[in-house]
């Protein structure tokens, strides 16, 4: 083999590995009438299913803004949404200092319409839009999915992971970080 087909052969492995990442890019939209008020009405939503890692996310989102309602429910979804590892004190603690000052908008950033301006009021009905990319499963059993907040430049994104029975649990969310406060609490507005 020369030099020339060596160099060939490199180049066509590149190419294929390009094609295997890029594989990774999907858009999904999930589409709510309302928003669950009960662990029983999450898990009766055909998401709840966990079949696929974007069902998973984006009952992430519901579960969050219920949190901000009821913090016993939420910790009920988030728990359903975990498996078989529940949140820790810890993971609890830092949910309550992002909802501390009311700051219950934030989940509800990341459905289409919310934005600063209308106090984050999504449209309705309540849609998400929940994006993987080319590096989102480069991790064998997990995959990071992104979503965009109507208060952020940059989207956030959560960690998923797979149990052995193919169904995807939550792992870790950095959904609940700061995003711009809406237009009623702004001083400055």
């Amino acid at each position: 083999m020369s030099i020339f087909d060596k160099l060939r052969n490199t180049g066509n492995s590149v190419s294929n590995s390009t094609a295997q990442r890029s594989f990774g890019i999907k858009k999904e939209v999930f589409t709510f009438s309302k928003l669950p008020e009960s662990l029983e009405e999450l898990q009766a939503l055909p998401e709840s299913s966990l079949d696929s890692p974007f069902k998973t996310a984006a009952l992430t989102v519901l579960a969050l803004c219920v949190y901000g309602a009821d913090k016993s429910i939420g910790i009920e979804m988030l728990n359903f949404l975990r498996g078989p590892r529940p949140l820790s004190p810890h993971e609890i603690s830092f949910l309550d200092d992002r909802f501390r000052d009311g700051n219950w908008y934030v989940p509800f950033s990341y459905f289409n319409g919310a934005t600063p301006e209308n106090d984050y009021t999504p449209s309705t009905p309540y849609t998400l839009q929940i994006e993987s990319n080319s590096t989102s499963a480069a991790n064998e059993g997990y995959m990071k999915l992104i979503l965009k907040s109507g208060g952020a430049d940059n989207p956030r994104n959560l960690t998923l992971r797979m149990k052995g029975d193919g169904r995807w649990f939550l792992w870790e969310q950095f959904l609940m970080v700061g995003i711009r406060i809406p237009k009623s609490q702004d001083p400055w507005a």
